[in-house]
């Protein structure tokens, strides 16, 4: 799954979607289904504490090379340069922020957050590993 066939040098179009971390699994890496307290994962039954799941980023971008448009999602820590802080921490300071606020600004957040990254990567040219 991590290993590159190729790489391919192309700029970003759009960003396609509007929440950049996910709860994931540590053994598989799919994403946690949040209960209550609880968390759960279907893929391969790993269980825990809510409090305790750990974030992966999850970038899902349109891009084009010279020839052809593509839709590639990257994912996991090589996001944390761009970002500047692990997926854990942005999603712990998204939480704070919006309880810090009442929980009243949360959409606000959400596409300030959007605008913020969209603007470091579309138009940006990046070779990305496929």
């Amino acid at each position: 799954m991590n290993s590159v066939q190729g790489l391919l040098a192309a700029s970003v179009i759009s960003i396609q979607n509007s929440c950049f971390t996910y709860p994931a699994c540590q053994n598989c890496f799919s994403r946690l289904v949040l209960h209550s307290r609880r968390f759960s994962c279907l893929k391969c039954g790993c269980t825990g504490e809510a409090k305790d799941a750990s974030y992966r980023y999850r970038l899902s971008l349109k891009i084009a090379d010279t020839n052809d448009l593509f839709d590639i999602t990257v994912f996991g820590s090589c996001l944390d340069p761009f970002f500047g802080v692990t997926a854990e921490n942005l999603q712990r300071y998204i939480q704070d922020f919006n309880q810090l606020s009442g929980g009243t600004n949360t959409e606000s957040t959400a596409r300030a957050l959007v605008q913020a990254v969209g603007t470091c990567f579309i138009g940006k040219r990046f070779i990305f590993g496929v």
